[in-house]
């Protein structure tokens, strides 16, 4: 099936689920990230689930920001305020440019799905080293409203009037 977007350029995606309870065959968000990837003509080529410790996170994110490899990350999970999340405090500090409009955006459309309990988001996107990272709750509702009204788009370089697509690192494919 074609994109709806018509997307011609594929990036390469690395998709991080932040769980202490998530495994490889229970990661249902993981698995709609990378299908819907890979339905966007992109290609996933790393898939990790992390525990949430800012310091294994943070190392794992900085390597996909450093790798000549990667143009994006996919962060689901350890967005919330519960005393264990700690996804937006690992990878702020790695941003060379704050993306404060996909935390914005994705809380207004969150509200119409779950009212106040948006006030609990945490999601956070940046820039660091010509790769876009992304992260936004865990739950699969919130992955869907991620990626289907906000992130898909922003990776398409047919997009108007931006895109990110001109602004991340090139790669050999």
């Amino acid at each position: 099936m074609d994109h709806p977007l018509g997307n011609t350029d594929s990036l390469n995606v690395a998709v991080l689920t932040i769980s202490n309870h998530r495994t490889e065959e229970n990661d249902p968000s993981g698995d709609y990230l990378q299908q819907a990837v890979e339905l966007a003509g992109h290609h996933v080529v790393q898939r990790t689930i992390c525990p949430d410790n800012r310091y294994t996170i943070r190392a794992i994110v900085s390597q996909a920001i450093a790798s000549q490899d990667i143009q994006v990350v996919l962060i689901n999970g350890g967005t919330g305020f519960h005393e264990q999340n700690s996804t937006p405090e690992a990878i702020v500090p790695l941003f060379d440019k704050a993306i404060t409009g996909f935390g914005e955006l994705f809380r207004m459309l969150s509200f119409e799905q779950i009212q106040q309990a948006t006030l609990q988001s945490r999601a956070v996107a940046g820039l660091a080293n010509n790769t876009v990272i992304f992260a936004f709750p865990g739950s699969t509702s919130a992955c869907h409203l991620a990626w289907e009204q906000i992130i898909d788009a922003q990776l398409d370089r047919h997009t108007k009037p931006c895109n990110f697509v001109s602004q991340l690192k090139k790669v050999d494919k």
